[in-house]
């Protein structure tokens, strides 16, 4: 992936002997769906999905994921936050152009329904809800996460986004939860992460409506923290960092106190994951063929983009 790094020259060089709180260990681990970069001197942690066909939530991107969740908890969990720390910022972003992530693997709900293997399909939930649980927990370190949104982020993928303390997003990115087009729901965080954001009747047209907002329009509902133009996300995140890194310390205690006001758990999510579960025992052949033309869309989009 250097030739991709060195075509990003807002990223700051890392050096290759970093050994700080190991992050020099998962620098060195090689990953087939994400690409990590370290930045030390703005202590920000840029994490990609980085799926070269189909980029949604497959078994193998979550088993990455959690490789790297993993590290953070092991070196910078449970931490106070005035402790010492090279690790203040996680960024989560994509190197698919245009896109963030289409979401759940439709693929793999049409197969386990066709086969009636809810037990697979309830595992699959429940893998995306703790995945969504670390993300939006800070995986127990004090850290901010930031979700870099330059593309689109359907269902799964804008779950995602919600979960992180700060959205920034370019202004040609669209979000949305298309479930309802197939007579499914979001059901791995969208309602209880976007319902402490908007209240709950927004949240519900939201759903239920299935339509495709523009990053425009989700700022000004106060979803979006931060719009940025097409091209400079990334180095909106440099200067949001620059502009807050010496008040961190208030700014994530102010999340903390959000948090912990309005919480979200993770038995509540699991009980809206099992209703999902349980709504997927419906799903008509017409559709899994609906869901199985969204796949082919997205796949071409992702060929159009290449």
């Amino acid at each position: 992936m250097d030739e991709i790094a060195s075509s990003h020259s807002i990223f700051k060089q890392f050096d290759n002997d970093i050994v700080i709180d190991g992050v020099s260990d998962i620098l060195q681990k090689k990953f087939d769906e994400i690409y990590i970069r370290y930045d030390k001197e703005d202590e920000i942690f840029w994490f990609f999905m980085d799926q070269k066909t189909h980029p949604t939530y497959t078994h193998k991107l979550g088993e990455e994921v959690d490789i790297v969740h993993d590290w953070v908890k092991k070196y910078y969990g449970n931490k106070p936050v005035y402790a010492a720390s090279n690790l203040k910022y996680f960024v989560t972003g994509s190197m698919s152009s245009g896109v963030f992530n289409f979401g759940g693997d439709l693929n793999h709900f049409v197969e386990c329904t066709k086969n009636q293997d809810y037990d697979a399909l309830k595992t699959y939930a429940e893998t995306c809800v703790r995945m969504q649980y670390a993300n939006y927990t800070n995986f127990k370190a004090p850290i901010i996460s930031i979700a870099l949104v330059q593309g689109d982020a359907l269902g799964g993928g804008f779950e995602h986004a919600l979960a992180s303390d700060v959205i920034i997003a370019e202004k040609s990115a669209r979000m949305g939860l298309p479930e309802i087009l197939f007579n499914l729901f979001p059901g791995m965080g969208a309602y209880s992460f976007l319902s402490r954001r908007i209240g709950h009747e927004l949240t519900k047209k939201m759903i239920l409506d299935g339509r495709l907002y523009s990053a425009t329009e989700l700022h000004e509902m106060g979803i979006v923290d931060i719009l940025a133009d097409d091209g400079e996300g990334k180095a909106a995140v440099i200067q949001y960092v620059s502009d807050n890194k010496h008040k961190f310390a208030v700014e994530y205690a102010i999340h903390q106190a959000r948090k912990y006001s309005a919480p979200v758990t993770l038995d509540e999510l699991m009980f809206i994951t099992d209703q999902w579960v349980d709504t997927a025992r419906t799903l008509r052949e017409e559709d899994l063929k609906k869901m199985q033309r969204l796949v082919r869309a997205q796949i071409r989009k992702i060929r159009q983009t290449a």
